[in-house]
């Protein structure tokens, strides 16, 4: 979770955090609920589907490039404007990387059965639960964990790349396998910075929004990545 500066005057109420965690978890429901029925009629609809992503000979379109890489543009741009952008600005950003991702995410309808992606996102689902409730509940400080976590991701990534060029399905399956105990520890790790996140001093409406806005953004990433890891562990059993 990024650190985002505000100022602390004391401990808060807990309705008052409750209210906040509930906002970070409306946003992380309404970002994976527009991705994924955007995703579901999309990728259940090979002609819209080919519509918008492939050439009039077959190939992949210049579109589908661009809703594939425009995200990460997205979420650095949100990062950046974070102080100086309304939030209105920001929650439009939001929104737009959720369609984006959505229509990305189209693609796994066609290389997986429905059955594989509802069960999946129930492993998913169950497993995010879980682990959200420990880190809520943990008396353990879990900093050092989360510092580790990130930089086994990091790792991931660069291994990712990496088998690009290899192609080697065991090596993809220790990176997948690898990749959902990672995405599923920073479930606790982020759950935990966003108690400690609002049982903060009150901030300014503004601020406490933006705040309840990237936390939600952070979890709804989370939760992805943790699917898409299960999916390429498991998908393939089907």
């Amino acid at each position: 979770m990024e650190d985002f500066n505000y100022q602390n005057s004391g401990s808060v109420s807990q309705d008052y955090a409750r209210d906040f965690i509930k906002s970070v978890y409306n946003y992380m429901f309404a970002a994976l609920t527009i991705s994924g029925v955007i995703s579901y009629f999309i990728g259940n609809d090979p002609v819209l589907f080919d519509s918008l992503f492939r050439t009039e000979s077959g190939g992949i379109s210049m579109v589908f490039y661009i809703v594939l890489f425009s995200p990460i543009v997205i979420s650095l741009v949100m990062a950046g404007g974070f102080n100086k952008f309304s939030f209105g600005t920001l929650m439009a950003l939001f929104v737009l990387y959720a369609v984006l991702l959505g229509m990305s995410l189209s693609v796994l309808f066609m290389k997986y059965s429905s059955s594989t992606l509802g069960n999946t996102f129930l492993l998913t689902a169950g497993s995010f639960g879980f682990m959200a409730f420990l880190g809520y509940t943990t008396k353990t400080d879990l900093t050092k964990f989360g510092s580790l976590l990130y930089m086994l991701l990091f790792g991931v990534i660069i291994s990712s790349i990496v088998n690009m060029f290899l192609d080697s399905s065991p090596f993809e399956y220790v990176i997948s396998l690898v990749s959902v105990v990672i995405f599923t520890g920073l479930v606790a790790y982020e759950m935990q910075m966003i108690k400690n996140m609002a049982h903060q001093a009150q901030m300014d409406g503004t601020l406490r929004q933006k705040l309840a806005l990237f936390a939600g953004f952070q979890l709804y990433l989370t939760f992805v990545n943790l699917f898409l890891s299960l999916l390429r562990l498991l998908g393939s059993r089907d």
